[in-house]
């Protein structure tokens, strides 16, 4: 490279020479206590951190650039300056004082350097520091290779402010564009001066051409003392999946799986298909395995998940004769088709009934009575929807009774269109059915299997204004059996229904302000009327899949009492309901809403279910809702039944649910009401009792068993490069034992956590998903 090469520039990195004294680490130059911080870095600062570092400034990296900023480009002059300079010709080129160096967008400064013309290799004396758009370095001395672009510094320290992770090594090299060697390294995102723990190695390799990076002879250090070896290491750099350990899991329960220890493996074997491997020590149980496999195709995704353990000490113990192999098995799959067809499947079986209390960890399997295995398709367009499935169920408790199993559907074909015709609109709803199930042990009408055929075609008139709408429609309720195993008029008849209904409502509004705050409060007045002439006498048909609905306020607006298709109620009935909305006009926001009412009968209702669902009370409980939302963090929910007649309350539901703006803060209460069956009260919330320690419950008591059926209490400890919390839980099992169980936490914040007790807080408290996710701002953990 030529003299004329070596021009006076400012460099586009920012540049500080130190004195005698020792240069700060690039940490120590960035950071600052929080009351120095900018107003815009202090308001994302978490409470319990006491400082943070500055934004990066200078130089913005460019899209595409690697690690430590631009790559140089060997074809670019190098330009250079300092307060003094020689230069021997097609030699060398000495610079000293103030000196900057930049060749394309890649720039060093320090306090004296040296340029070899022929061997293309510039070295820069420190104390210098060198600074990013997302990192800071500093450094004793730099060796730089203006053809290859290798650049080397020598007792080196390092920010990366992105991960707020700081660090240093005896050498780290940039050797390629997007490749990072440290030799004896250490890393952290502790403050500076505060090693409450890092990560220690004695060669560190970062690619981020492969999102990750390696590392030998790895240790972590708490306060400086060395707690876990590993001779070698692997890890992601970037949100790129990649193979290797993710953090372990441990604790406690006395609910048969004691004290536990789970080391999960991820595979990442290809872009669209991964596993994670489970290997878990239960004491008292074994080793327990379980598997996940995850599949991406072009139309969906694909999820399996296994349990097993072979040999199961204490289930043998407590069931002797038992071989003590448990297994459970959870399959889900999703699939857009294109051109409006989805198909789906879901298969979940387990080896015995007490599998899902004892041992599932990670499968996503709720506690249930039945576990359903369903598959299908689906057509939607925009008039008409088609769907087909088979559905059937493995009952997983063994106290269910022959007549109490669910009906399995092989298949079910539901098929469903509108259009309008001028003001008319038609409807039509379908739904053919195969019911079976095994009839062995059964008798009579419980024996019954066979098929059933469902169509409600339906004329409409509806008219809409921005004042109100109306709505008179006709329809018929038919029904087709063909039945097997039915003893009782033959095995194929049908039953029809015609149905009349009336929906109406007007629209009123007006404009105040309340403490200076603009509102929209409306009045909306509804009528709906429903008349079904259905047969009185419907006990002779079989119940396939039919429930009585639960009475509420939504219950107000559908004619059928009935759920599923073997009962269609009679009715005579006229619902009077009114709703109050309050609308802040200048967030938009829904601030109080209240609706109430009532229904109105007729005619006695004579179709039952099991002897329930006939009635011949005149009037419905009175049907209420109420939601208050008077700031933007707190909601107060309540619904209820309340009898006019007996002058008591039937059913109530209320709950208030509190956060602050930054989730510190969590509270919830409710109550749980249904007259002679159940009453159930629950408070929870997150309370910080310092910057640093917050207190975390949730206490749920019955009244009607006069006991507490859960609780949870907890503590935890936050700093701003670590967390821990430590909690305990009690939960009632299916026989009605209070059990317990310890749960553990601890998370360093930039490489996740290990425990398991903030996914029970999150069930157990509204709001603490989000304040996981703010604890450390925002980052995201995980392999995903």
């Amino acid at each position: 490279m030529s003299v004329a090469g070596v021009l006076l520039l400012v460099s586009s990195w920012s540049c500080a020479v130190t004195g005698a004294e020792a240069a700060p680490t690039a940490a120590e130059i960035d950071w600052r206590p929080r009351s120095e911080l900018p107003e815009s870095v202090r308001q994302t600062l978490p409470a319990f951190c006491e400082g943070g570092y500055l934004p990066s400034e200078a130089s913005i990296t460019a899209p595409g650039d690697g690690m430590l900023g631009a790559a140089p480009d060997s074809e670019q002059p190098l330009h250079a300056s300092g307060l003094s300079a020689r230069y021997e010709l097609d030699s060398e080129l000495y610079l000293k004082g103030d000196v900057k160096m930049r060749q394309g967008r890649f720039s060093v400064t320090g306090s004296e350097a040296r340029y070899d013309q022929v061997g293309g290799t510039v070295t820069v004396a420190g104390p210098l520091v060198s600074r990013g758009e997302s990192f800071l370095l500093t450094g004793e001395q730099a060796d730089y290779n203006v053809n290859s672009g290798r650049f080397d510094i020598n007792t080196a320290t390092f920010l990366f402010h992105g991960a707020e992770m700081r660090g240093s090594a005896g050498t780290l090299s940039r050797i390629a564009e997007d490749q990072v060697l440290i030799r004896d390294g250490a890393l952290t995102t502790c403050a500076p001066n505060q090693n409450d723990w890092s990560i220690v190695a004695s060669d560190i390799h970062l690619d981020q051409g492969e999102g990750f990076g390696t590392a030998k002879h790895v240790r972590l250090e708490i306060k400086d003392v060395p707690v876990f070896y590993w001779p070698y290491a692997s890890f992601p750099i970037d949100d790129r999946r990649k193979t290797g350990f993710l953090y372990p899991s441990f604790g406690t329960s006395n609910a048969g799986s004691g004290a536990y220890l789970s080391v999960p493996y991820y595979l990442n074997l290809a872009p669209h298909y991964d596993a994670t491997l489970t290997p878990q020590y239960i004491h008292g149980r074994g080793l327990f395995n379980e598997v996940e496999g995850r599949y991406l195709s072009p139309w969906g995704e694909s999820v399996l998940q296994l349990g097993y353990i072979s040999n199961d000490l204490e289930y043998q113990d407590e069931f002797p004769g038992e071989d003590g192999e448990r297994w459970a098995l959870d399959f889900t799959t999703r699939a857009g088709l294109g051109g409006g067809w989805n198909a789906y499947g879901d298969y979940s079986v387990v080896s015995d009934e007490d599998y899902l209390s004892d041992l599932n960890q990670n499968l996503e399997i709720n506690q249930a009575t039945h576990l359903r295995r369903r598959g299908g398709a689906r057509y939607q367009d925009d008039w008409q929807y088609f769907e087909v499935y088979a559905n059937g169920y493995q009952t997983v408790s063994e106290r269910i009774a022959e007549r109490n199993k669910p009906y399995a559907q092989l298949p079910e074909v539901i098929y469903g269109m509108t259009t309008d015709f001028g003001p008319l609109e038609t409807n039509l709803e379908s739904q053919y059915t195969y019911f079976y199930r095994d009839n062995a042990e059964l008798t009579g009408l419980d024996r019954a299997n066979g098929q059933r055929l469902r169509a409600i075609p339906e004329v409409a008139l509806p008219l809409r204004a921005l004042w109100g709408f109306t709505r008179p429609s006709v329809s018929l309720d038919y029904t087709r059996y063909e039945l097997e195993d039915y003893d009782l008029n033959g095995a194929g008849f049908d039953r029809t229904v015609p149905v009349f209904e009336w929906d109406s409502g007007l629209y009123f509004d007006r404009q105040s302000s309340l403490f200076d705050i603009p509102y929209n409060q409306t009045l909306e007045p509804r009528l709906y009327y429903a008349w079904a002439d259905a047969e009185a006498n419907q006990d002779e048909i079989p119940d396939f899949d039919t429930a009585l609905r639960s009475f509420s306020f939504d219950q107000l607006f559908q004619r059928n009492r009935f759920t599923g298709g073997d009962r269609v109620g009679d009715a005579n009935q006229l619902t009077v309901a009114l709703t109050s909305r309050f609308n802040d006009l200048v967030t938009g926001t829904e601030r109080a809403r209240f609706s109430i009412g009532q229904v109105h009968y007729y005619d006695d209702r004579e179709v039952a279910l099991m002897g329930r669902g006939a009635d011949d009370r005149s009037d419905s409980p009175l049907a209420g809702e109420m939601l208050l939302r008077p700031l933007e963090t707190l909601d107060i929910r309540s619904s209820g039944l309340w009898d006019p007649d007996t002058q008591q309350t039937e059913e109530g539901r209320s709950q208030l649910i509190f956060h602050s703006k930054d989730y510190r803060y969590l509270a919830t209460l409710g109550h749980t009401y249904s007259r002679n069956e159940l009453e159930q009260s629950d408070i929870g919330a997150v309370f910080p009792v310092t910057d640093r320690v917050s207190l975390i419950g949730r206490w749920v008591y019955d009244s009607q068993l006069d006991r507490t059926v859960g609780s949870l209490a907890g503590i935890e400890y936050n700093n701003c490069c670590w967390s821990v919390q430590v909690v305990h839980q009690n939960y009632l099992t299916d026989d009605e034992k209070l059990e317990s169980r310890m749960l553990f936490q601890i998370q360093l914040k930039g490489l996740g956590g290990s425990g398991g007790s903030s996914d029970r807080i999150s069930e157990a408290i509204y709001g603490f998903d989000e304040r996981e996710r703010r604890r450390f701002g925002g980052a995201a953990t995980g392999y995903d």
